[in-house]
């Protein structure tokens, strides 16, 4: 099962859900600005994929959080922490499958993921 995570107005996720849709894949969308992300999800999936490529330290919202709260982002469990108290700080979308976590959108990646 795919579940994709992001929030509905977000281009990349846009992008992403259009490029599922056009390759015929189902998925289950979780709009984590509505129904929101628990301490496991993000756990899972910093197995996979590291701190740094979830917190997108580009986006607004980073850039316009205090500057302590910055700093004190420095490993998995302060990033989580962050991630937990305001999901709008993590790169979108996340795609889950099978255990694998896809961070943003990449059509190539997608296409090699997916063997479309």
């Amino acid at each position: 099962m795919i579940t994709l995570y992001g929030i509905p107005n977000c281009d990349s996720v846009k992008k992403a859900r259009t490029w599922l849709d056009q390759a015929g894949l189902s998925y289950q969308f979780h709009d984590f600005k509505k129904a929101g992300l628990d301490r496991a999800t993000i756990t899972s999936w910093l197995k996979q994929v590291p701190w740094e490529t979830l917190v997108n330290k580009k986006g607004t919202t980073w850039r316009g959080l205090p500057d302590d709260k910055k700093a004190a982002t420095v490993d998995a469990a302060s990033a989580t922490a962050l991630m937990l108290e305001n999901t709008s700080v993590i790169k979108r979308p996340v795609l889950c499958m099978n255990q694998q976590v896809l961070v943003g959108f990449d059509a190539d990646l997608y296409k090699k993921t997916f063997k479309a």
